[in-house]
């Protein structure tokens, strides 16, 4: 039998570059980038091979297994789901429905029929206590886009193929491909920008993979981007360097914002910063004197005490030099499938969490508070959970402590294919195929794409007649949890199978704006190009009067907080500064397990500068303590000065060594989780989100 060439996209991070998978039916022979590929031209990075890695694992589960007296036993999936509602359903006939937590991963949102079908049964359930890893992630980029455009999915991206002066605080897409900015072939992309005469430049306290790309790196105190970018403000309005802009007559909230920044000058906030007043006004002035610059920010922005508050600032530096809606600026993108038209527009403070009291988003609350609710006596006390494709042992705040609380469930099921940190605490794994064994669209990275194109793809492989889907896995229990009582129900359930996330896809792209198909998408496998990114505002604003509305009095009050940073005098010599990072053969600790992306030199050290080191008298490679008010971890050194004095870098992901792990190729690389020191009491004030970045550590020699 001749191979054959199985078009894809990888769906491992959100470049959802285009694969060309050489098979002979069974095996997989290569994975190579799709040249023909109109978005991604051929790019991936060394990710990719892990679809196949993912695929062979023999660690991978293939069917439920359940923990007796302290054994796993492989079981039927009969048994697994029903045993599974039946002890759901008894913890919220005995409790309350609150007493089931729920928390979902970042790998639904790369799962179509997650994205399509878990809401069936997140109903099902019909708890509040719902968790995510957007809230240690995204949250305020979803804050911001309800609060100003009305929607929260309406988040505008760089438009960086037309862009000619790109400055970017705390991002690294040449690791993460993008992020909140689906862009493939990064690397050529931003080579272009300088190619035609145009400028990159890179604020962050690490000099990252991105920074040595770029025209120019600058240095800055992790937690004090929300000062640059007011003194930033401040300059634009002292140096008249306001556009007039045409969406400025539909935004509400513009008069009165100069008096607001009036006390961040660059010279305050220089010593705070540790970015000169001349280098601030530099910056400022060189980014509004370009035609087509545009500011963006993302994850080491976003996971700081003003996460929110900074995104906002830099999405209203965009509109005072009037880059929002335009070429080359921030731009809104239109996908084939109206992503907006068919979720809510969320909703922000309709409840609180029963112990902290933190806000919830569309109905999540940050994930900092699962453990608290866990762990705390009372009524909505969280007696069971579920988890979904997530680990938030290794990727939320204080893991150690939600290690404790796992241990104190009555009842834990995970639905997962691994048997990692956090499924190990469950009584019943139910293992999903693998990606290789189900059709993929990607729902939302289209959405955050920074051309708009539409690509689809079937399973490479039939799963094992044995096997599940996720949507099935959750329409199993979505049945059994809500069982029908009339023909109307039962009907409903039916329908909800017919529609398989291929006949939803297919209904949701004739709906959508371009009128395709998934018989148009599957004769044009290597994707279709719909077009460069195109000014849609204010028409296509989701608030009811098509206005922008600022909301000054939520965002803005946040300054008062951020003045008190302008008093503190940081010494390294009393704590240093904990930032994290990112590496383009990881992503969080999904890959760990893919012999092929952990070989080679040790990734997991702590990254310090020179001056720190010597202070210490420590040596390259000699482990070093870090130490923070919930823990401390020990990891080798790694001497740089691509690092900012005072700042230490630690990569987040890995920590396999905790018993019960059945991961053989990850815990031979385990490292240390950079979650163990992490505080979940350390938040954005505005949006809950955790504040991982900027966190004081102590450093000490380790023996």
């Amino acid at each position: 039998m001749a191979n054959t060439i199985h078009h894809r996209t990888c769906n491992l991070c959100e470049a959802i570059c285009g694969l060309e998978i050489e098979h002979d039916g069974q095996q997989i022979i290569s994975i190579k980038g799709d040249k023909n590929d109109p978005f991604s031209r051929g790019h991936i990075c060394p990710k990719a091979v892990a679809l196949q890695d993912i695929h062979e694992d023999p660690d991978r589960l293939r069917q439920p297994i359940k923990k007796v007296d302290g054994q796993w036993q492989k079981i039927s999936w009969k048994e697994a789901l029903d045993e599974v509602a039946t002890k759901l359903r008894a913890t919220q006939q005995a409790h309350g429905n609150d007493s089931v937590g729920v928390y979902l991963g970042n790998p639904n949102v790369h799962n179509t029929g997650s994205m399509l079908f878990s809401r069936h049964l997140l109903r099902a359930l019909k708890t509040r206590n719902k968790f995510s890893a957007t809230s240690v992630d995204q949250l305020p980029h979803h804050l911001i886009a309800l609060k100003l455009f009305g929607h929260q999915f309406q988040i505008p991206v760089p438009d960086i193929d037309r862009c000619d002066h790109f400055l970017m605080i705390g991002a690294n897409p040449m690791a993460s491909n993008g992020s909140i900015m689906t862009v493939p072939d990064v690397r050529h992309r931003l080579k272009a920008i300088k190619e035609k005469g145009g400028k990159l430049v890179v604020i962050d306290p690490r000099r990252s993979e991105t920074a040595e790309v770029a025209n120019e790196h600058v240095f800055i105190r992790p937690g004090t981007d929300a000062l640059l970018l007011s003194a930033m403000i401040q300059e634009m309005y002292a140096a008249n360097l306001v556009s007039k802009h045409r969406l400025h007559e539909a935004t509400d909230g513009l008069d009165g914002l100069a008096t607001r920044f009036a006390a961040f000058t660059p010279e305050a906030v220089a010593d705070s910063t540790g970015i000169s007043a001349a280098d601030i006004r530099r910056l400022t002035h060189e980014f509004c004197a370009a035609e087509n610059p545009v500011i963006y920010g993302r994850m080491g922005v976003s996971v700081q005490a003003f996460g929110t508050l900074s995104q906002y600032l830099i999405m209203l530096i965009n509109i005072l030099r009037g880059r929002l809606d335009e070429p080359g600026g921030l731009m809104l993108t239109t996908p084939a499938v109206d992503t907006l038209a068919i979720t809510g527009p969320g909703h922000f403070d309709r409840s609180r969490s029963r112990v902290r009291q933190l806000p919830s988003f569309t109905g999540e609350y940050p994930v900092a508070a699962l453990a608290e609710e866990i762990l705390t006596p009372g009524d909505g006390q969280i007696r069971a959970l579920l988890t979904i494709a997530g680990n938030p042992i290794l990727s939320t705040p204080n893991g150690r402590q939600l290690d404790k609380a796992f241990e104190q469930l009555d009842f834990m099921v995970s639905i997962d294919f691994y048997l990692n940190e956090t499924t190990q605490h469950a009584d019943i794994i139910l293992p999903p195929v693998s990606p290789l064994e189900r059709e993929h669209y990607d729902v939302i990275f289209h959405m955050l794409a920074v051309r708009n194109s539409s690509r689809y793809a079937d399973a490479l492989f039939e799963k094992d007649k044995n096997a599940r889907h996720d949507w099935e896995i959750f329409l199993d229990l979505t049945e059994r949890l809500a069982p029908a009582k009339t023909p109307a129900q039962w009907l409903q359930n039916r329908s909800r199978r017919l529609m398989s996330p291929k006949r939803t896809l297919n209904y949701l792209l004739k709906r959508g704006p371009y009128k395709l198909s998934l018989k148009a998408l599957r004769d044009t496998p290597q994707g279709i190009d719909l077009g460069p990114l195109k000014p849609q505002l204010p028409q296509a604003l989701s608030h009811k009067d098509k206005r922008i509305h600022l909301e000054t009095e939520f965002f803005l009050p946040d300054l008062q907080r951020l003045e008190n940073v302008l008093q503190e005098n940081h010494d390294p010599a009393d704590s240093m500064l904990l930032i994290g990072r990112r590496h383009v053969r990881s992503n969080n600790s999904w890959l760990h397990n893919s012999r092929r992306l952990v070989k080679g030199k040790d990734r997991c050290t702590a990254q310090i500068h020179p001056k720190d080191a010597a202070r210490m008298g420590l040596d390259n490679g000699h482990p070093v303590r870090i130490t923070s008010r919930v823990g401390s971890i020990v990891l080798p050194a790694e001497i740089t000065d691509s690092m900012m004095p005072g700042v230490i870098s630690v990569p987040h992901g890995w920590g396999h060594k905790r018993d019960g792990v059945e991961l053989s190729i990850a815990k031979e690389h385990a490292g240390v989780s950079v979650n163990d020191l992490t505080d979940e009491t350390s938040l954005d004030a505005l949006s809950g989100n955790a504040a991982l970045n900027g966190l004081p550590v102590a450093l000490s020699l380790a023996s």
